[in-house]
């Protein structure tokens, strides 16, 4: 990596951290300079301007979640063990020190759900593939004969995906420690109603 190259990556993560306090839409050219040390001019030379700013952030806020929850996760077997490190790796990164306002991509989801635009795309599209990858996972449980095969993947991946919601929520808003917990006892309880053993025990009673 060249010179240029570990400025700019270091800008980055210090414009995500910025952004997961300021929002996407509060993050400037400004603010990051102040916040980077750096001069106005600087940072024009990286970042031509606010928009590309913006995108070039949430690029990296998506790139350091794959890094840190899905990389990680898809090293557990494949099934139910990796939903359950999925889920896991994703409570920590509500919770991440790197992150002092929240996860980037949730936060910057309320900002641009109705304001159309290349940032809102590339939000979009960030959270189509992570819902198309949890379903991948859940079809993969079912595969493995640890949920029903009646299961649908992408029910399944909205209730996780809802469960993660509430959790963030409650830690962010709230600062309850007991959302970690709800969101584990939520979770045990989705893979309960879908779990293979328990349909298979439910037939044997009947």
């Amino acid at each position: 990596m060249s010179r240029g190259e570990q400025t700019r990556s270091a800008i980055l993560d210090t414009a995500v951290e910025l952004a997961s306090q300021l929002g996407l839409e509060g993050l400037s050219i400004g603010a990051l300079a102040a916040a980077a040390g750096m001069s106005k001019s600087g940072l024009i030379a990286h970042f031509g301007n606010k928009q590309e700013l913006q995108l070039a952030t949430l690029q990296r806020a998506q790139a350091r979640f794959r890094a840190s929850v899905f990389a990680p996760a898809l090293a557990a077997p494949r099934g139910l063990p990796r939903l359950e490190a999925l889920l896991a790796r994703w409570l920590d990164w509500l919770m991440s020190a790197d992150l002092p306002g929240g996860c980037v991509m949730l936060g910057a989801a309320t900002e641009y759900d109705d304001r159309p635009g290349a940032v809102r795309n590339a939000l979009a599209g960030g959270f189509r593939e992570l819902r198309g990858a949890i379903a991948k996972a859940v079809r993969l449980a079912v595969d493995e004969g640890h949920l029903l095969p009646q299961t649908d993947p992408w029910q399944f991946a909205f209730e996780l995906f809802g469960i993660v919601l509430a959790s963030a929520h409650d830690w962010r808003l709230h600062a309850d420690a007991r959302s970690i917990t709800r969101a584990r006892v939520a979770f045990a309880r989705l893979v309960e109603r879908h779990s293979a053993a328990h349909g298979h025990a439910e037939r044997i009673e009947t």
